[in-house]
């Protein structure tokens, strides 16, 4: 099927990628626009993931401040330029990062943050889960493991659903904006102050 100047505008309003990416994209997907999406969208992480190695020291803190002046939350992200901690994509993207870490609590930047003691303990609750279900002894820890994964989507901030687009985790979302940028782009730490909740020190 022949791709349109409309079906290219519409990829590239949604993705940011460049004319030419968005047509090659719906060439390859026969015009379909969402698989084309996530076609760019592992380009995308392609192109992030080479600069994994890049040190991200400029950036910006995102704040949010609940409408009930309950909830507070500040999100370092860090990128490579000063240029880049600059732009309104980053600082949106900061911004949203605070409301969402707002309204999803999560307890850690990623699943690797969590500490191994606390995984030992869900993966010792999951395991007595199974046990009590009567589950085959053969594939007791592959159920545990996927209850594990389900846990860390709940308390790993990268992990979760992205609250303005439930489709993309965290993590995508913060991989898409590097893509657009051309710079590594992470979250470093974040802190989350609920009126009433004690901070762990």
């Amino acid at each position: 099927m022949s791709v349109s100047a409309q079906m290219v505008k519409e990829l590239r309003d949604r993705t940011g990628a460049g004319m030419m990416d968005c047509k090659r994209a719906l060439e390859e997907t026969g015009g379909d626009i969402e698989s084309a999406i996530d076609v760019l969208r592992s380009k995308g992480a392609a192109k992030a993931a080479k600069r994994g190695a890049k040190s991200a020291n400029e950036g910006a803190i995102g704040t949010y401040l609940h409408h009930n002046g309950k909830i507070a939350v500040l999100v370092e992200l860090n990128c490579e330029t000063d240029f880049v901690a600059n732009t309104d994509a980053f600082r949106d993207l900061a911004r949203e990062l605070a409301m969402h870490v707002a309204s999803s609590a999560p307890v850690a930047v990623s699943a690797e943050e969590i500490p191994a003691a606390e995984v030992e303990r869900e993966r010792g609750v999951y395991l007595e889960q199974v046990k009590a279900e009567g589950k085959p002894e053969n594939i007791r820890d592959k159920i545990v493991e996927g209850k594990l994964k389900k846990w860390f989507k709940d308390v790993a901030l990268l992990e979760q659903p992205f609250v303005k687009d439930a489709d993309k985790s965290v993590g995508q979302v913060v991989t898409e904006v590097s893509a657009k940028t051309g710079e590594k782009i992470e979250v470093a730490r974040f802190v989350r102050f609920q009126v009433g909740e004690q901070l762990d020190s």
